[in-house]
């Protein structure tokens, strides 16, 4: 069940209702943690709509989708989730993941060493998803698939998701089992870590 803290700091969970409809003000930071929000309820069973103004399709966030009627969930200031807006600017491939890496609740400031960081990070991880590929195949790994979904359903803990990631990158896993992981949990996380698969 996907948790999400409350005006008071309670977990609770998430509205019901056959749909549910987020709307996003945060501006690009706010659409990247609705869009996880969204992939996370998705992957509960849930119908989702996300709605936004702007074009953030460059972070990996689909198009928006317009909705009748309030939002269940806002993503944005003093909503729920309760996401501040990000200073600095959302540039290069590693955007989307300095967003995540940063609890979304925190200030964010995305300063060029951060956003480099992330770039760093993430070409790392699709380079070795990359080089997986060319090995036998094999199943995923269960237990690290139900640990991200555990982090994510616990507040949206994205941090926690994606050091997940970095344990199945270091582990003795076959390079199978650790590609069909990285592509289970990039479901959830939408960074496009096949990227470099036959290039």
């Amino acid at each position: 069940m996907l948790l999400l803290r409350d005006a008071a700091g309670e977990l609770t969970g998430l509205p019901g209702g056959a749909v549910l409809r987020i709307r996003a003000d945060a501006g690009a930071r706010g659409a990247v943690v609705a869009d996880v929000l969204r992939r996370a309820a998705e992957r509960g069973g849930r119908r989702v709509l996300l709605a936004f103004s702007g074009d953030f399709t460059a972070l990996g966030v689909a198009p928006s989708q317009d909705f009748d009627g309030a939002p269940d969930l806002v993503a944005g200031p003093g909503g729920r989730p309760d996401v501040p807006p990000a200073s600095g600017p959302f540039d290069g491939p590693g955007a989307r993941l300095a967003v995540l890496e940063t609890p979304y609740r925190a200030p964010l400031d995305l300063t060029p060493a951060r956003l480099s960081a992330a770039a760093a990070r993430l070409d790392a991880w699709r380079t070795s998803v990359a080089a997986w590929a060319r090995e036998p195949g094999r199943p995923p790994d269960r237990a690290s698939v139900r640990a991200a979904e555990t982090a994510l359903a616990d507040d949206l803990d994205v941090p926690a998701a994606l050091a997940v990631l970095d344990r199945v990158a270091a582990s003795d896993l076959a390079p199978g089992a650790k590609l069909e992981t990285f592509i289970a949990l990039d479901l959830l996380l939408g960074l496009n870590l096949v990227a470099l698969i036959g290039r």
